[in-house]
């Protein structure tokens, strides 16, 4: 049964200005799963016409206010949960194992930014006049354009509007065109039930021609004080440099070509159960998914063996299975991507351990490829998808030295049973995040999460979060009259 949902603007669902609608297809069954409003440029306008109108009351809404929203939020989200499940499986191809983790997650970022939300948020200064007491204060920024990716959709479109909102911003959002209920019209519907007062989250679908237009609608506007995109590097820098010709601030979290290196001290069954996951988790389609594992080559031999052997058992196919490893990617031309990416290494002199071959429809064969030449297009290239490179290393200085040559910075894992050693190894890696004896996939929402380099800048998670999206005022006030010199 095919769903139609329209556009939310101040509260209420209504077509686009052109009554128009797009299309979002089930990547599996390749079968319509709903129709969405055609947002247009007319459409974002309205929104934030909503978003500036509500500003001011939502901002003065008492903190504990606020944060009692957000608590039963959190609540109605988990309530949700198999509901949420079914939406990504036929939106986006999403496991059932990973919907529950986007929903256990996404709601842990409510909590957490309802705990923020009372938070101390400013502090005194010394002042260099006497009888004056100085403050720098945080106070919301506006409205606040957001777009929100299909990947990890609940977790994701809690994420670009969860903090905004806390901070005591109002949001427009533009989902992706890949998972328009999920990462935005499903968030607003739990977000309205919780109490969420009408216009301060506004919700514009579009159809994908439409895309490029919408998003430079929604930067451009004046009112929208603040930019906040997760996404691929290469739409990141087209939304880096819209936001940055209009001076407006971002937070831009990017693709990465994510290292997992293997020490000489780890322990190699461990390992390969940590590989595993931080490779082939939501078919590789996450951002900090490992591309790139590099192994001591002590361990070489035997890790690869063993980790070839358990990637070609992952089941793969329906991901409304609970047992599904490997589900379809996004689509069948993501899928056709990723193959042809091994093609090119194939042809170069690459090695195929496990899968290869066609996709059937969207779903792509677990892959591990040995010795890609740096001519290859997936040695720099970012995957997202279920494929990844192996690669032996003689020492530390070595890893450390692949693992840097990318333009990207977002992730690492070190897996050692020595923690000085990963440590001091962790440390030399040029990453916003870096999990020691761990693999590259992890998210927590009290902790500050962003990438360096090409894969963005600025952080989520808790206070982080609220203070991306917060503009730190100095005021002053004076206890005595001033003299002044004329």
């Amino acid at each position: 049964m095919t769903i139609s949902r329209e556009l939310l603007i101040g509260g209420k669902d209504v077509p686009a200005v052109s009554g128009r609608t797009a299309e979002d297809v089930s990547p599996f069954t390749g079968e319509v799963y709903a129709t969405v409003a055609a947002g247009g440029v007319e459409d974002v306008t309205r929104a934030v016409d909503a978003a500036e109108a509500t500003f001011p009351q939502w901002a003065a809404l008492s903190p504990f206010a606020r944060r009692r929203i957000f608590l039963t939020a959190a609540d109605l989200l988990e309530a949700r949960t198999e509901q949420a499940a079914e939406i990504m499986a036929l939106e986006a191809g999403g496991t059932r194992p990973w919907a529950y983790f986007n929903v256990g997650l996404a709601a842990n970022i409510l909590r957490e930014v309802a705990a923020a939300v009372t938070a101390p948020r400013g502090e005194v200064l010394s002042a260099q006049e006497e009888g004056v007491l100085g403050m720098a204060v945080r106070e919301p920024v506006g409205v606040v354009g957001a777009f929100a990716p299909w990947n990890a959709p609940i977790i994701l479109g809690v994420r670009a509007v969860a903090a905004p909102l806390a901070a005591g911003n109002t949001v427009v959002v533009k989902p992706s065109e890949d998972a328009p209920v999920a990462c935005g019209l499903f968030v607003a519907d739990v977000l309205r039930e919780a109490g969420l007062p009408d216009g301060v989250l506004n919700v514009v679908t579009n159809a994908r021609e439409d895309a490029a237009e919408v998003a430079e609608a929604l930067i451009a506007d004046p009112r929208v004080r603040m930019v906040n995109f997760t996404g691929s590097t290469e739409v990141g820098r087209i939304i880096g440099t819209h936001a940055a010709r209009h001076l407006k601030p971002a937070v831009l979290e990017l693709g990465g070509k994510n290292a997992i290196l293997v020490l000489d001290d780890a322990d190699v069954d461990y390992a390969v159960d940590a590989a595993v996951f931080g490779v082939f988790l939501n078919s590789g389609q996450i951002c900090m998914s490992g591309d790139r594992i590099l192994v001591h080559e002590s361990l070489a031999e035997e890790f690869t063996a063993k980790f070839a052997a358990k990637v070609g058992t992952l089941p793969s196919g329906d991901p409304s299975h609970p047992h599904t490893v490997i589900g379809p990617l996004v689509s069948g031309a993501s899928a056709q991507r990723v193959a042809a990416l091994v093609r090119d290494a194939v042809a170069k002199g690459a090695t195929v351990l496990a899968g290869g071959g066609e996709p059937d429809g969207a779903v792509h064969p677990a892959t591990v490829l040995q010795g890609v030449p740096k001519d290859a297009e997936i040695y720099y290239g970012e995957a997202f998808g279920p494929v990844v490179t192996v690669a032996p290393f003689a020492d530390d200085d070595e890893a450390v030295a692949l693992a840097n040559d990318t333009d990207h910075g977002l992730t690492a894992g070190v897996i050692t049973e020595n923690g000085t050693h990963g440590l001091a190894v962790a440390r030399r890696l040029r990453t916003g995040i870096v999990h020691v004896n761990d693999q590259s996939v992890a998210d927590e929402p009290q902790a500050p999460f962003g990438g360096f380099k090409a894969s963005g800048y600025g952080r989520f998670g808790g206070r982080w979060g609220l203070e991306a999206f917060s503009n730190t005022r100095w005021v002053t006030l004076a206890t005595q009259q001033a003299h002044y010199p004329f």
